[in-house]
């Protein structure tokens, strides 16, 4: 559950197993010029990367920024409208349907603490928006979060800066359905339910998981992400396959052509990266050299 929560709001090598790195250099099978592969983390500071060896030079080295997503798009108006157009129900089903009393009461008391209104007066909204709003606001009592500076977004406007050209692995309309429609409004309340029933432990699992990321151990993150509570709050078949698996394959497939025709840098969350469904495995099978840079 903890993977599906961090992941949805906003993821062991099978190769060099312990190597601590978030970037990555890709030659061979090809390449002319070497691609850099960057593992973020969305509550991780800009000032980590005075820590990263090689950053300057693999991103100034780099033609083009790829992300998962154009962040130009999901911060435009449209792009907004697109994604505030899913966060309500659209069918008969309504808050009351999906929770019992003491869970609306549970979850009213957080909304009403840290966002000023609650179940009664939007009936219709999604609970996977709400736990969107959960995590955020979990992660910014937990650490030193600011929103306004995430990787992700500072790349790509770092990179379009610097006269780089911008790409995207996945289009906003797949982001969004995947926050909100892969999994029933069922499994959305449960979630919420199982976030909200222990927010002390999610403060604990934040924390932890962006230390090891502090720490460049993407080891560490998956294990920690993989860890299991023996209840339904625990990932049910298909939803880590949805959610990290399934994109990798899909990104695996796409990379090679990005990077023979520009040396990209290209910055997909953390979790991505490890594992033998992981990007750095799936492009070393494909004939990639793929190496941690030091």
């Amino acid at each position: 559950m903890k993977k599906l929560f961090i992941l949805s709001c906003i993821l062991l090598f099978s190769i060099s197993a312990g190597a601590q790195s978030l970037l990555w250099k890709v030659s061979g099978n090809g390449l002319k010029t070497p691609s850099y592969i960057f593992g973020t983390h969305h509550l991780a500071p800009l000032s980590l990367l005075d820590k990263v060896s090689g950053f300057k030079e693999a991103f100034d080295a780099s033609k083009q920024v790829v992300g998962e997503l154009n962040m130009k798009d999901a911060q435009s108006p449209e792009g907004m409208k697109k994604m505030q157009d899913k966060m309500f129900i659209t069918n008969d089903t309504t808050a009351q349907i999906l929770f019992s009393d003491t869970e609306q009461a549970t979850i009213n008391s957080f909304l009403k603490a840290n966002m000023g209104f609650d179940l009664n007066q939007v009936p219709k909204i999604r609970p996977a928006f709400i736990s969107m709003m959960v995590a955020m606001t979990i992660a910014a009592k937990a650490l030193s979060f600011n929103p306004k500076e995430q990787l992700d977004g500072y790349f790509q406007t770092k990179g379009e800066e610097s006269g780089k050209k911008i790409a995207a692995l996945e289009t906003l309309e797949f982001q969004r359905d995947l926050l909100y429609d892969s999994q029933s409004l069922q499994r959305q309340a449960r979630l919420l339910v199982c976030s909200l029933n222990d927010t002390a432990k999610i403060v604990r699992d934040t924390k932890e998981l962006t230390e090891a990321y502090n720490n460049f151990n993407i080891d560490k993150m998956q294990k920690l992400s993989e860890e299991k509570q023996g209840n339904s709050c625990d990932p049910i078949p298909g939803e880590m396959e949805s959610m990290i698996d399934n994109r990798n394959k899909d990104w695996a497939v796409k990379l090679p052509a990005i990077m023979k025709e520009t040396p990209s840098f290209i910055a997909v969350g953390a979790l991505h990266l490890p594992g033998e469904n992981g990007l750095i495995t799936l492009l070393r099978k494909q004939g990639f050299k793929v190496e941690p840079v030091k």
